[in-house]
């Protein structure tokens, strides 16, 4: 199986979508701007909702369903989300073709169909949930409402990019109700901890949970939790997001609840979600110019199995050897295949399954079995053990952790060491252009600053660290007063 993969030095942004459409993750669809997700991307997808949808339950949220049509006005009632939203919203103005009676075999819009009220794609569900919430919510004993949704969503992009940015993407969003403040800041802030765990712990990708600056904050909300991810290539990638949207949408909507002194008030909310974004993340921090490498804990198949045999008396001893293994570690929930086409010779199998970054691959022959061994290759490192019978199966075991472990910590150090301290604007300017990465500068606090260093070097604030220490400094950029540093880099 010939490969031809750009390299990623070569250029970095075709490597990503070779690699994408090559290894069967997805690929671009008759829609503009949409994509259509291929068995094994879905497959990773699903893994990756599977725990998520776990955490979510287990932090005591339940799953509903809401309209994928928004009506303008119910739109429009939270004015600064609509006002952040309207440039990108897909807009339904009619329910009915009929025949073109100039053009014999084509449809024109009905313009007897016209809608009364205009119908928008839902670019975010906020509207559609709070509006609903009203129903729901009468008193403080009807608190907390813990929500969450896995849809679609449509955004009008322009330029898209497969999983990174497309006009239609899955998601999950999440949409609570509070009776307090506090509550609804300390959810905004669990949902943030239960993202970076999920991306640290099954994605092995290292985050830096922070606060977006008041541009960069989601358009309705007081504040922005983020989880931010650095990229091979030096740029950064806003893993998830949640917002504590204070009264804002309780009051556009209405939502109140009586407390227990029977006074009524507005709740608290909160949103928060991650997307099919999160594929590309998963590609862009691990993979190699061979391919996809596939961190154990979310690869739909963990171990493949590949035959290397001359006859069928070959084959049909392997087989028998290889189906005693297969049980045994399907028993362990350890995801295998047993790839037996006789369509295709070793070396192209060996090729693909490296392509689609399988994190163990097995290689029994004829020799193996008078030996009573197993070639262990992993993707990872593209290195080789034989292993014995005897101890293949808590070999394995150990493997896959022991490769869960070692890509996070990769790209732990890649992390950190591409977060650089300046001081000035010239050194600024020479470590985007230069390596890339996080740039740590102080910074004056204004939208101003923010906006004009992003026109110079397309860099943004990607977040205020939740962990920066305060410290008086000088801006970057301005040279004015500052009271700590943040994290600028050119990001997805």
């Amino acid at each position: 199986m010939s490969k031809n993969l750009t390299t990623r030095a070569e250029d970095y942004s075709k490597w990503y979508n070779e690699l994408v459409v090559k290894a069967d993750l997805a690929e671009n669809s008759g829609v503009r701007g949409c994509m259509v997700i291929k068995p094994y991307g879905y497959a990773i997808w699903e893994k990756m909702q599977a725990e998520l949808d776990r955490m979510f339950k287990e932090t005591g949220h339940q799953n509903a369903y809401f309209p994928l049509f928004v009506p303008k006005s119910m739109f429009e009632a939270e004015e600064k989300n609509a006002e952040g939203f309207a440039k990108e919203c897909a807009i339904v103005t009619h329910y009915r073709l009929k025949n073109d009676p100039d053009k014999p075999g084509k449809l024109m819009v009905d313009p007897n169909a016209k809608l009364e009220e205009e119908l928008i794609v839902r670019p975010t569900s906020e509207a559609i949930i709070w509006s609903t919430y009203k129903g729901w919510v009468q008193s403080y004993r009807d608190l907390p409402l813990l929500i969450n949704q896995w849809a679609n969503v449509v955004r009008w992009e322009m330029r898209t990019r497969l999983f990174l940015r497309t006009a239609e993407f899955l998601w999950q969003e999440g949409h609570t109700a509070h009776a307090t403040r506090a509550e609804a800041i300390e959810e905004s802030e669990k949902m943030m901890n239960v993202y970076a765990d999920f991306v640290e712990n099954f994605m092995a990708i290292p985050v830096i949970k922070g606060l977006k600056t008041e541009t960069e904050r989601f358009a309705g909300a007081e504040e922005t939790y983020c989880i931010e991810a650095l990229m091979q290539d030096g740029k950064a990638l806003q893993a998830g997001t949640s917002h504590f949207l204070g009264q804002n949408f309780a009051k556009a909507f209405d939502v109140k609840f009586a407390n227990a002194e029977g006074k009524q008030e507005h709740v608290w909310g909160t949103s928060w979600g991650v997307s099919t974004r999160l594929m590309g993340a998963l590609v862009m921090t691990h993979s190699d110019d061979q391919g996809l490498v596939l961190p154990p804990n979310l690869a739909p198949i963990q171990v493949v199995i590949v035959p290397i045999y001359k006859s069928d008396e070959q084959l049909d001893a392997i087989s028998n050897e290889v189906d005693v293994l297969v049980k045994t570690l399907r028993k362990l929930n350890i995801s295998v295949k047993f790839d037996n086409r006789t369509t295709q010779k070793p070396g192209f199998k060996f090729a693909e399954w490296e392509l689609k970054g399988v994190p163990v691959r097995i290689a029994v022959g004829p020799k193996d079995l008078e030996n009573g061994t197993f070639e262990v290759a992993r993707r990872d490192t593209l290195t080789k053990e034989v292993v014995s019978k005897d101890s293949i199966t808590t070999y394995i075991g150990d493997l896959l952790e022991q490769i869960q472990k070692d890509l996070f910590e990769k790209a732990l150090n890649y992390r950190n060491t591409h977060i650089t301290e300046v001081n000035s604007f010239d050194e600024f300017k020479e470590v985007l252009e230069g390596e890339g990465g996080f740039v740590s500068a102080h910074w004056d606090g204004t939208a101003e600053t923010e906006e004009k260093i992003k026109e110079l070097t397309k860099a943004t604030i990607r977040c205020i660290p939740l962990d920066r220490v305060e410290q008086a400094g000088s801006c970057v950029f301005t040279g004015n007063s500052s009271i700590g540093r943040v994290l600028f880099a050119k990001a997805y």
